[in-house]
């Protein structure tokens, strides 16, 4: 019996499945680095040598002209606006800004996302600054800049609450800053709470 062996050559078909599988390979490895970039980013951040608590250091006597909020254990430093939800797309929420401020005292409160997708890496960083809310502790510092003046806040409590628990927003009769963000599990999830009174 005659075997013949047949030669079979790479077609188009061949190269276009590879090519296909290469573009997926690659794409989803794209993807993965971009949704983990913000973990990636703060896990070697020093709470007391970062690039926030640079810039407060360099920044202690200046005149502040934009509004910020600088959180040096998470390596936050990112300006507030008021506005509406709309304002949570490029940097953080003054929320109720008829509820207090850090001059006239109220509960003078912030939202920002904690986990938002964006086209690169760092976009992806840029648009979670509360990524490690949930690392915050009671005593950690957070320093504000308002019209002008800088403010500095110790972190008094921590808690969690369901997403409807409007009371984190009401006026407070005690000075107050509070911070919160969605859970890693969403916006449906439980809210991350942070609240820090003046030092």
């Amino acid at each position: 019996m005659i075997s013949v062996k047949i030669k079979r050559t790479k077609t188009t078909k061949d190269y276009l499945i590879l090519g296909i599988a290469l573009a997926l390979l690659v794409g989803g490895g794209y993807l993965l680095i971009t949704i983990f970039s913000p973990f990636f980013a703060t896990q070697f951040i020093d709470p007391k040598n970062n690039e926030t608590t640079k810039v407060l250091q360099k920044t202690t006597d200046e005149f502040h002209p934009e509004n910020r909020i600088y959180i040096p254990a998470i390596n936050v430093n990112i300006p507030y606006k008021t506005g509406g939800a709309e304002v949570l797309e490029l940097t953080a929420w003054w929320r109720k800004p008829e509820n207090g401020n850090p001059k006239d005292g109220g509960n003078f409160i912030v939202a920002a996302h904690r986990f938002q997708i964006g086209p690169t890496p760092q976009r992806t960083i840029n648009n979670s600054p509360f990524y490690n809310i949930n690392k915050l502790k009671v005593g950690d510092s957070i320093t504000v800049d308002y019209d002008g003046k800088r403010y500095e806040y110790s972190i008094y409590d921590i808690y969690k609450v369901k997403p409807d628990a409007i009371e984190i927003e009401e006026r407070t009769d005690q000075p107050r800053l509070t911070l919160y963000s969605c859970s890693l599990g969403g916006s449906f999830d439980k809210r991350e709470v942070i609240i820090a009174v003046p030092k």
